[in-house]
């Protein structure tokens, strides 16, 4: 199985957690990739099993709005049947950005590891790593 984690962060701390689910997959056995989402396309994207995607909450609870979401619009009509795992971090809010974003993946047939994101509160701290990297290793087997 291969795996493409692809992320955006403005602070580091969705960069932070991208890294910690990398090393947790890894360690796993997963064959995995990581990249900012600047640095692939969605059709390269879609040629992995696994696609982990990272975007922290922006604005009103919504997807970083210049680079992440176009580059999820155009990953959304090809998630059908696809193994997808949503993590971010966020600073405000009750996680709306996710609830939404899990909606989208859902209503497009992607298949949602676990059926929910993993979302970790400003900068992860050790345990919030520890979380990523379970997160990264459970969905290496999924």
């Amino acid at each position: 199985m291969t795996m493409k984690i692809i992320y955006w962060s403005a602070t580091g701390n969705t960069e932070a957690m991208a890294n910690a689910i990398f090393e947790g997959a890894k360690n796993a056995g997963a064959e995995v990739e990581l990249f900012s989402v600047d640095s692939i396309s969605a059709q390269d994207a879609l040629s992995a099993d696994l696609l982990a995607l990272g975007c922290p909450a922006m604005g009103c609870e919504v997807l970083e709005e210049s680079e992440f979401e176009p580059f999820f619009a155009e990953l959304e009509g090809n998630l059908s049947g696809k193994k997808v795992a949503l993590f971010g971090s966020y600073d405000w809010g009750d996680g709306q950005w996710m609830r939404d974003w899990k909606s989208r993946v859902c209503d497009a047939g992607g298949i949602l590891f676990k059926n929910e994101g993993l979302i970790i509160n400003n900068t992860p701290d050790q345990d919030g790593l520890n979380d990523c990297a379970n997160f990264g290793a459970g969905f290496a087997a999924f």
